[in-house]
């Protein structure tokens, strides 16, 4: 018979795993190939956009916070990107960590950006796991399959050189 106390040691075991590899809940499930697992923005303006949704689209899901200096050099290359490449099928989803009372710098920076942003409200972002570093992103191919995981990359804020090697060819596919 399992105990409460023994319960207790396999949730401390478990939340100690996690915090030695903050990719334990995603690592089982992401996995580039396989379809990515579903996401849900609700935009500072009360939209909700699923990634089920945007099937036929090369979708990017870029987590950022605004004190993070390496997102806010990336998120004008993000939406210039975006601007130059959405008529082709490209759908950028910012997902801010920033917490609710950050609103307004949150608002600020998303009103640079022309792609849709709203707060993720924890820290946790369903199969992709805890969100323990910044910038990083995420891209779904047309057919809703995970074709890059950012957590695969040492440097995962978004260059000219790595958006034009991850994401280019998904728009010309």
């Amino acid at each position: 018979m399992t105990t409460r106390r023994d319960l207790l040691r396999r949730a401390l075991g478990c939340t100690m795993l996690g915090a030695a590899r903050p990719r334990a809940l995603a690592d089982g499930v992401l996995r580039v190939g396989a379809i990515a697992p579903p996401l849900v923005l609700h935009t500072l303006d009360g939209r909700s956009i699923a990634t089920r949704n945007l099937m036929g689209k090369v979708v990017i899901a870029s987590f950022w916070a605004t004190w993070c200096g390496p997102c806010r050099e990336e998120l004008p290359l993000l939406s210039k990107f975006y601007e130059q490449h959405r008529q082709q099928g490209l759908e950028v989803l910012g997902f801010s960590l920033d917490t609710p009372d950050a609103l307004e710098a949150v608002r600020r920076v998303a009103s640079t950006v022309g792609f849709p942003v709203g707060l993720l409200g924890s820290a946790y972002a369903g199969a992709y796991g805890r969100i323990w570093r910044v910038p990083v992103s995420f891209t779904i191919d047309r057919r809703g399959l995970l074709a890059d995981d950012g957590w695969n990359d040492a440097h995962p804020a978004w260059t000219p050189g790595r958006l034009h090697r991850i994401v280019t060819p998904l728009l010309e596919g």
